[in-house]
């Protein structure tokens, strides 16, 4: 005895291995269609403040991470001083 297969659900199998061998094939083979100029990469204008979050392990580098990237020094109070 076989088990039955459902139609739907084969069809939906059938589009999503006919996608990742689309995306496969571009993975492999980059088409050079649009874009702009010679380089890579964008600009982006800066505008407004923004707000970062690092969660992590203790002593992972959470600070040093934030002080290099903004060249400055970062004075974090212990988590067991709030209020």
């Amino acid at each position: 005895m076989r088990t039955q297969k459902n139609k739907a659900t084969a069809h939906h199998l059938g589009l999503l291995k006919a996608k990742l061998a689309k995306l496969r094939r571009d993975l492999l083979e980059p088409t050079t269609k649009g874009g702009g100029g010679a380089g890579e990469g964008f600009d982006v204008t800066k505008s407004g403040d923004a707000r970062v979050g690092l969660v992590g392990f203790p002593s992972v580098g959470k600070s040093t991470l934030l002080n290099k990237l903004t060249g400055t020094f970062q004075r974090l109070l212990p988590m067991n001083s709030l209020p």
